[in-house]
This record gives structure tokens, C-alpha cells and sequence, in this order.
């Protein structure tokens, strides 16, 4: 998908109506889901957060007392920066790809990304850059769109996301190709088992999903182990 190659210039451009906007189009269910996948996870010294954005997970992260200290990567200048209006202290933010992350071999105790990963150009390198920085015995937690399974709510998915979400966003965030590009991003990207194999391949371990309001999220949960 050719906005792929610009992804961090496409989110400067609606960095300012960005959290206003996935509470409104999510119905503030997207809090909910935060809530939940960090719930799920172990306490750690020191957290990746993997295309922070404007930090909702991180925050989430901090609220629940599963680190004080993260380290957030993102291509977006503009939504760290509204991050950074957000978050008092505990986290830093670094400009940079996920796929070419400028940290040491085994440098975090976990990683987490939350609805970053279908934003990669090439997943599998994410996620191998995700496996490399991440110490043996961490645990990885990514949160992502899905698509559910049952007919009825498919339809009614695919219907709010292809023609009503898209002229919500542009209505508000003045862009006219970027909720357009979230529709295709979501319908394209991979999902359940398929996403397993994927980390699996990375290196990961004890790889789980968790499909989350009728399969339109889902929380990937997976650790480091040592080789055998």
C-alpha cells in the first residue's frame, strides 16, 4: 500500500484531531480495549512502546502500574508531540522506524503496539526488530483490528467502515485520504491465527490471540524464550 512509504507524513497531518477522533468513531470503546490488554499483562522494569502515537497506551500502561519507565518509537513527530502534552513523566520519545530501531540487542523487558502494526511496510521485519531489542524472557502485546467472523456483523463492519468513518475523519481532520486509508488499512491487514504464524516466525513464543467485541479487535500476546 503506497501511503505505507509515508505512513509518518499522513499522521502529522491529523495529529491534532487524532485522539478526538478514535473515541468518537470507536464509540470510547478503544478505552475499554486498552484497559484490557494491559490488564492482562506481567509488571516490568522497562517498556517499548512500538508506534506510540500520541501515547494512550502508554498512559494506560503507567495507570496500571505495569512500569515506570517507556521508551515510545514512532515515525509521527506531530502525534508524539501531542504525547507529549499527555504525559507528565516516565516516558520518552524517539523518532525513528520500527523496522530499523536505533536500540541495543536485548535492551527491553517487554514490547507493546497498540494498532501500529498493520501500519508497517514490512510486518515481518517489524516484528523481528520487536523480537531483537526484546530480552529473553519478555513478553510481547500487540493490540490490532481484526475482522469478525460472524456474517451479520461483517456487514454492518465493512458498511461503517467504507463509506460512514471515512467521511466522519475528513469531516474533522480536514484530510481527505487519511480515514479512507484506515478503511483499506484494516481490510488488508491479516488477522487471528494467520498474525500467530507470523510471530512465530519472528521468534516468538506461547503466541495467543484474543478476539475482543465480536472479533473487531484483537490482543496478541506472545514472549522470548531461549533457544533450545
Amino acid at each position: 500500500m503506497e501511503e505505507k512509504q509515508n505512513i509518518g507524513l499522513l499522521f502529522d497531518r491529523i495529529a491534532g484531531s487524532y485522539d478526538r477522533l478514535n473515541h468518537l468513531l470507536s464509540l470510547n470503546i478503544d478505552r475499554r480495549w486498552r484497559r484490557k490488554a494491559v490488564r492482562g499483562m506481567d509488571v516490568h522494569h522497562h517498556i517499548l512502546d512500538v508506534a506510540i502515537g500520541t501515547a494512550d497506551l502508554s498512559i494506560e500502561l503507567l495507570r496500571q502500574g505495569k512500569t515506570q519507565h517507556i521508551t515510545g518509537i514512532d515515525l509521527s513527530e506531530e502525534m508524539m508531540e501531542r504525547g507529549k502534552e499527555k504525559v507528565r513523566e516516565g516516558v520518552d520519545f524517539v523518532l525513528g522506524s520500527a523496522l530499523d530501531m536505533p536500540f541495543e540487542n536485548e535492551q527491553f523487558d517487554a514490547v507493546t503496539c497498540a494498532y501500529g502494526v498493520r501500519n508497517f511496510s514490512d510486518l515481518d521485519q517489524g516484528l523481528r526488530e520487536m523480537y531483537r531489542v526484546m530480552k529473553v524472557g519478555g513478553e510481547l502485546m500487540i493490540l490490532e483490528f481484526s475482522y469478525p467472523s460472524q456474517r451479520l456483523i461483517a456487514w454492518g463492519y465493512d458498511l461503517y467502515f467504507s463509506h460512514i468513518l471515512p467521511k466522519i475523519g475528513r469531516a474533522i481532520s480536514h484530510d481527505p485520504t487519511a480515514y479512507t486509508y484506515l478503511n483499506r488499512s484494516v481490510k488488508h491487514f491479516i488477522w487471528g491465527e494467520e498474525m500467530c504464524e507470523h510471530l512465530r516466525s519472528a521468534g516468538f513464543a506461547a503466541v495467543s490471540c484474543h478476539p475482543l467485541t465480536f472479533g473487531i479487535t484483537t490482543i496478541y500476546r506472545a514472549h522470548k524464550y531461549e533457544m533450545a
